[in-house]
């Protein structure tokens, strides 16, 4: 008997110019594989809305107009990033990821759903929480569960946040990769 291929934890991060899908916009997403900084999608997506909140909209960087002219469709933007997801399967099986997986799966599931029809993640969008994860790895509380905590005690001191949905994605997959790499040393958290 083949043994399963293993899991793949998919880091997840979004933009977005409002607080919630659908009367606001996700404006990029950017995905990457944790312990395979080879494996990362990103793209921009224009915006399904004429409503903003510019305070959130400028946290990206991101120039609406430009993304209004230039950015591929949400139908088109959903529709790689599903086939990139689903391409990794030959390879895995792919988990979500997020930090917090709150925020970014309520955006990236309604949008695979509405988009694509359905989300590469599964019928619930479910997926894994950093933080609820960091709590139950060390016992910690939640308020000290902030990735810039999680990243210092792991002395992950070079990796930075910047709001670029793909870099954060990037840095939410190396974040878990060396949480799970200390997990499996055994090492005292």
């Amino acid at each position: 008997m083949t043994a399963p291929l293993p899991e793949l934890y998919i880091g997840v991060d979004v933009e977005a110019d409002g607080p919630i899908p659908g009367p606001y916009s996700m404006i990029s997403l950017g995905m990457a594989v944790a312990g395979r900084p080879d494996l990362t999608f990103y793209t921009e997506l224009r915006p399904i809305s004429d409503e903003f909140v510019p305070a959130a909209l400028a946290v990206s960087g991101l120039d609406r107009d430009r993304l209004l002219r230039e950015a591929p469709t949400a139908e088109e933007a959903m529709s790689a990033a599903a086939a990139w997801v689903n391409g990794l399967r030959r390879i895995g099986r792919p988990v979500f990821l997020a930090a917090p997986a709150v925020w970014d799966g309520m955006f990236v599931h309604w949008y695979f759903v509405r988009f694509v029809g359905h989300s590469p993640f599964g019928a619930t969008g479910s997926g894994v929480d950093l933080r609820s994860y960091w709590m139950g790895l060390t016992g910690s509380e939640w308020v000290q569960t902030r990735k810039g905590k999680i990243k210092h005690e792991l002395g992950l001191h070079d990796v930075p946040h910047t709001h670029h949905a793909g870099e954060d994605a990037a840095e939410l997959a190396q974040v878990f990769d060396a949480v799970l790499r200390r997990r499996q040393s055994g090492e005292p958290t």
